[in-house]
């Protein structure tokens, strides 16, 4: 069994938390270590409406954190070994998941905020509601 610890990330200005799982006897949360990590990744999308995975201390993902936040939007973000980003079958992270769905890294974020496209996919996926941001 794995026990959960979260902890405030010192000056993220996002109000960021980093959660890591430790081992507990008394937990109800658990990882499947028969789990593959195409299947924890699929798993993890489907789970979560917006989801970055990251490498650690990677500036873009930083900055598409901030962006996301700008929108009214905080996404659970997963931190991933380099075997891991590999699985994503993505050279790089950041890599943005809304709705299950690969959106892609910054640069794509970035053109579908400029064109007015990212909103409409974070309300369609109900973490935004319709008219509160104004672009």
């Amino acid at each position: 069994m794995q026990g959960l610890r979260r902890y405030a990330l010192p000056g993220d200005g996002d109000g960021g938390i980093r959660l890591e799982l430790t081992p507990s006897a008394a937990s109800p949360l658990a990882i499947d270590v028969a789990e593959s990590t195409e299947t924890r990744l699929r798993r993890l999308t489907s789970e979560n409406p917006v989801i970055i995975f990251a490498r650690s201390a990677c500036c873009m993902c930083h900055v598409m954190k901030r962006l996301l936040s700008a929108v009214g939007v905080h996404p659970t973000v997963i931190e991933l070994e380099e075997d891991e980003i590999a699985a994503l079958n993505r050279a790089a992270a950041p890599a943005l998941y809304i709705g299950g769905a690969c959106v892609g890294g910054l640069e794509s974020v970035v053109a579908l905020h400029l064109n007015n496209s990212l909103v409409p996919k974070l309300v369609e996926v109900g973490v935004v509601s319709e008219g509160i941001y104004i672009s």
